[in-house]
């Protein structure tokens, strides 16, 4: 017995193979029947013909049910119109072997709501068009991994309960650490710091948790981060690293997953431009924009979306504006202080002006990454604590960082999430992860 991979179907033509999957369709054609049968790494057809088969085979596949689980023997026929993924191929069966009929399964081809879609997540993840974002996701992952081990930067691990915030106070999940209070980790950025003083350049990769009470399509109360940190660094290393690193995570995501791409139905022409340079404007430079395309609006709702006060930090009407006027992403810098966190290393001469960027994607995705030079100065940096009123001693060992060989450096975070629904062309963050935790939703 030949056990494949359907995947691998294309190596095995003519030749008596074995598939072990499940049932994702089945077409009535009375004495012809066609099944769709995937295994996780594809999706094939088996055609079950009567009169090749005994009574007791066929009248097993006249029973199966949508999500049952089988074994599948049979010869393997090249046919150019034969439906599935990668398609073309499809196997004259010749034996099955039945493991468990499923019950009736809730997730039928007609329309659901989103929230019933949730509801059966545990469910729908086996549907094409979920296989299809998971595995592009699986790729993004494993390619911000590749790029970085392969360019000298070293993964450690950041805690996930910590004793003080890393952001925004206001958005702390908190818990009773046997009596004293913790949190769950908003970035691995601080102790990110730490690790660089020991490595050089590093990485952290993991879950990050904002109690933000945001429905938007762009948020989740959960997602995963990675997040670089390397010493020497300024801020126009640090745009040159990204643009060389988010162009390595597009083009090896088109390279690998053109079908799953099309099933997506994504338009990759957008896509294919991601490659380096990227335009680079700054924050002023930005409101100007805003304010001048805010003045051709004759809508006043429009108008009033588009207009921003200098100072005031970009909301999703304002990135997805500055975006669409280039042709691919691009790094918006030197953020006002106050609209940013506490540790970005001032603009020499503007104290106002922050060392940071983010990079937003094309077509109204947002914010992709954002980082900063960090103060490395351990008064400048004391002083800024003081200045916001949050608690000096759960910050000293951070401090310790500016006492013991400090050096400029700099860093940023790539959200998995927004990464994803941008390279897959969706409408809502919701199904870019397994199991999405959002405002309200905790379930499965």
């Amino acid at each position: 017995m030949t056990i494949i991979q359907i995947s691998n179907i294309a190596n095995y033509v003519g030749q008596e193979v074995t598939l072990r999957g499940w049932l994702y369709n089945r077409t009535d054609k009375g004495k012809l029947q066609f099944l769709l049968v995937r295994d996780g790494t594809g999706i094939v057809q088996c055609v079950a013909f009567q009169k090749e088969l005994d009574a007791e085979t066929f009248a097993l596949v006249m029973a199966l049910t949508q999500e049952s689980s089988l074994e599948v023997t049979g010869t393997v026929r090249a046919d150019d119109r034969a439906p599935g993924y990668p398609g073309k191929y499809e196997l004259s069966i010749k034996s099955l072997k039945l493991y468990q009929l499923a019950d009736e399964y809730p997730i039928q081809p007609k329309e659901h709501g989103v929230e019933f879609l949730m509801d059966h997540r545990h469910l729908w993840v086996r549907s094409l068009r979920q296989w299809a974002i998971l595995r592009v996701r699986a790729t993004i992952i494993r390619t911000i991994r590749n790029w970085l081990d392969e360019h000298g930067y070293l993964l450690v691990d950041t805690p996930i309960l910590t004793p003080a915030a890393g952001e925004n106070t206001t958005t702390l999940f908190s818990i009773d650490y046997f009596g004293v209070p913790a949190y769950l980790a908003q970035t691995g950025q601080l102790y990110n710091e730490a690790n660089m003083a020991s490595f050089g350049k590093v990485y952290c990769f993991g879950p990050t948790f904002r109690a933000e009470k945001s429905k938007t399509r762009r948020h989740l109360m959960e997602f995963w981060m990675v997040e670089p940190e390397m010493a020497f660094f300024s801020l126009e290393d640090l745009m040159a690293m990204e643009e060389e690193f988010v162009s390595a995570i597009v083009q090896t995501v088109l390279a690998q997953h053109r079908m799953e791409l099309e099933i997506l139905e994504r338009d990759i022409s957008r896509l294919e431009n991601v490659k380096p340079p990227f335009p680079r404007i700054s924050y002023d430079e930005a409101v100007e924009r805003l304010n001048a395309l805010a003045a051709t609006v004759d809508d006043p709702e429009r108008k009033a979306e588009l207009s921003i006060t200098w100072g005031d930090d970009f909301g999703s009407p304002h990135e997805t504006a500055i975006a669409e006027m280039f042709d691919k992403p691009v790094f918006v810098y030197h953020y006002p202080t106050a609209a940013k966190a506490f540790y970005m290393q001032p603009v020499e001469g503007r104290p106002e002006v922050c060392r940071s960027v983010d990079l937003l994607a094309p077509e109204g995705y947002g914010e992709i990454t954002g980082g900063s030079e960090r103060i490395y100065d351990a008064e400048l940096l004391k002083k800024r604590i003081d200045e916001i009123g949050i608690s000096p001693e759960n910050y000293a060992w951070y401090l310790d960082l500016r006492r013991y060989g400090s050096v400029p450096h700099a860093g940023f975070g790539l959200g998995v999430e927004r990464t994803v629904a941008w390279i897959c062309g969706l409408p809502h963050i919701r199904e870019t992860i397994p199991y999405a935790r959002m405002l309200n939703r905790l379930y499965p």
